[in-house]
Parts: C-alpha cells; sequence; structure tokens
C-alpha cells in the first residue's frame, strides 16, 4: 500500500506534547471482518512508515450489514449498509479515521464526513469462485440450471442476460463465510467474489475465471479502499492526504459522478467532487473526471436508461 510518494505535510506534527511522555494516538475506526481488518492494517502500515513519531490504534465494530446475514443487500434498503456505524464513531470522535472498501460508501456522504484519501486500487474486477466439483469450469460451461451465488444485485442481473442458463441466488455473510457455504454445502456451483478481496486474503488460487467487462462491469470504486475522516478536521484530512493515488483518485472522481448523476443522488456543485476531498491533486484535473462520468451519465440517460433502472427497482422490490 502506498500513496503519491509525497513527503508528510508540514501541519502535521507527530511530536508528543511538551512535558508530556505520551505520543499522540490516532483511533481507525473499521468493521471486525478478517478482510476489512488486513485492509485497515495495509493503510496504517503504511502511516506508520510516514509517521514514526505517532500511535495508532485500530478500533473495530460492526455494521447494519454485516449483522443482517438473511436478507439480500438489495432488499434492506439502506445505503449505508457497512459504513453507517463506522461513521457514528466518527461523528462521536471516538475515532479519527475509518478505512472503508470505497465500493461501500455512497456517492454523497452525511454531512460533516469526507474521503480524505483513496488509496491505490488493486484488480477492481468480479472473480468467480467454483465449488470443488466444477473446477476447471466456467460459468459458460456450467450445467444447466446451475446456482450461483452473489450478494450483488448489479452481479446477478447482468450475468443473468449473459448466462440465461444460469440460476443466480442471494449467498450474505463475509468471505470465510461464503466459501465456507459454497465448499460444505451442495447448493451452490459457483460464487462470485471481487477479486481484490481474495487477493488481500491470499486467495489468488480459489479464483476459477476473472469476469471481463462485456461479461460484468465491475462496482464503482471496487477494489480501492477509501479513508473517511471528519470535514473540518484539517490536522487529520492532512495527515492521511498523502495517502491518495492520483490514478485511482481520478478514475473513482469519474466513477462516482457517474453513479450519483444516474442515480439523480445529490448536487452537481459539491466542493468536496463525490464527497472527496484531494487538496494535493489539481483542481482541473478532479473537474475533468467528474464532468466525464457526468457526461456518460447522460448518454446513457438519453438512451433510456431512467426507465431501465426504474423497472429493475420495480422488479426487485417486487421479489
Amino acid at each position: 500500500m502506498s500513496g503519491n510518494g509525497k513527503a508528510a505535510p508540514a501541519a502535521v506534527s507527530p511530536e508528543p506534547e511538551e512535558n508530556s511522555p505520551k505520543m499522540r494516538v490516532i483511533r481507525v475506526g473499521t468493521r471486525k471482518s478478517q478482510l476489512a481488518r488486513i485492509q485497515t492494517d495495509s493503510v496504517v502500515a503504511t502511516l506508520k512508515t510516514l509517521y514514526p513519531g505517532l500511535q495508532f490504534e485500530i478500533i473495530a465494530m460492526s455494521t447494519t450489514g454485516d449483522r443482517i446475514l438473511d436478507t439480500a443487500l438489495s432488499k434492506i434498503g439502506e445505503k449505508s449498509l457497512f459504513t453507517k456505524e463506522l461513521e457514528h464513531a466518527l461523528e462521536r470522535n471516538e475515532v479519527d479515521l475509518v478505512v472503508h472498501s470505497l465500493k461501500d460508501l455512497p456517492t454523497v456522504l452525511p454531512p460533516g464526513f469526507t474521503i480524505g484519501a483513496i488509496c491505490k486500487r488493486e484488480n477492481p474486477y468480479d472473480a468467480v469462485v467454483f465449488h470443488p466439483k466444477f473446477v476447471g469450469k466456467t460459468l459458460e460451461t456450467l450445467p444447466e440450471r446451475s446456482v450461483v451465488g452473489t450478494s450483488s444485485l448489479r452481479r446477478a442481473a447482468q450475468l443473468q442476460r449473459k448466462f440465461p442458463h444460469l440460476e443466480f441466488k442471494s449467498i450474505r455473510g463475509n468471505l470465510n463465510t461464503r466459501l465456507r457455504k459454497l465448499d460444505e454445502q451442495q447448493e451452490f456451483s459457483a460464487i462470485i467474489l471481487a477479486t481484490a478481496g481474495l487477493q488481500r486474503m491470499g486467495w489468488q488460487n480459489r479464483v476459477g475465471q476473472i469476469l471481463r467487462p462485456e461479461e460484468c462491469m465491475y462496482a464503482v470504486g471496487q477494489g480501492a479502499l477509501g479513508v473517511e475522516v471528519r470535514a473540518k478536521d484539517q490536522d487529520i484530512l492532512d495527515l492521511v492526504g498523502v495517502l491518495h493515488d492520483p490514478e485511482t483518485l481520478l478514475r473513482c472522481i469519474a466513477e462516482r459522478a457517474f453513479l450519483r448523476h444516474l442515480q439523480e443522488d445529490g448536487p452537481e456543485d459539491d466542493p468536496q467532487l463525490v464527497g472527496i476531498t484531494a487538496r494535493n491533486i489539481p483542481r482541473g484535473a478532479q473537474l475533468a473526471a467528474e464532468n466525464l462520468g457526468i457526461t456518460l451519465a447522460n448518454l446513457l440517460l438519453n438512451k433510456g436508461a431512467k426507465n431501465i433502472l426504474d423497472v429493475a427497482r420495480q422488479l426487485n422490490d417486487a421479489r
């Protein structure tokens, strides 16, 4: 995990206060899952290297999405399934920053919060993990009516169109739980997961197929980590700002702007640019990325995307 290689900003003072033997402690919030901890540990390791005079404490907690496991994500109706509790801790000053999978962060953040860093993106594509008896297969060569598990309506909608001979069913839980359900039960022939998560867990050997864009477009922000902070906490913003990866940042601004405009979900004059603050990246480049995303969304809306999205929501609600 690395930022853009810039030195630590001068505004951040890692030195302890005068006459105090204690190091300043930066509290980092995260979900409790193994993957979330691995992701957070990687961010904290980089910060420790940049700021050897600071101490970092990781505080893990459960979120709504972690607790509700018997309902498809698309049915719960909550945009901040994996972020709300962490943001409450940030609001109550119980943590100083929070590490998220960027794809979990809505394009409009609650007032008072901002994404202060977007770390270098790993492989953003989706992967297929097959039941042991189907190793060597692809989605195309799975038997008729094979059941494929996914927690994502986005994945199911795209893949059902591409592979009509398959059935898609919701599967919930962290990566460990979903892989255990796949391996130990006979219900699923395969499951769809983010390649980046499998790589971070060290489970690359379970990847049986990487899905190409024409098969399944990956989620907005997938593969990148976002660091959320209080928008007015300039000291922490300066601290985490060096983690920004410029290429990842601009790509994710474009993607988030595309999604927000497609959903008509927020103001277009957002000074943070889809919830992101990046003062060390040229503003003109950020605005160009945002405009690219909006232009693409308008292109799809002019071709009838709104009607398609409305029908998809109605079908999802009716299930």
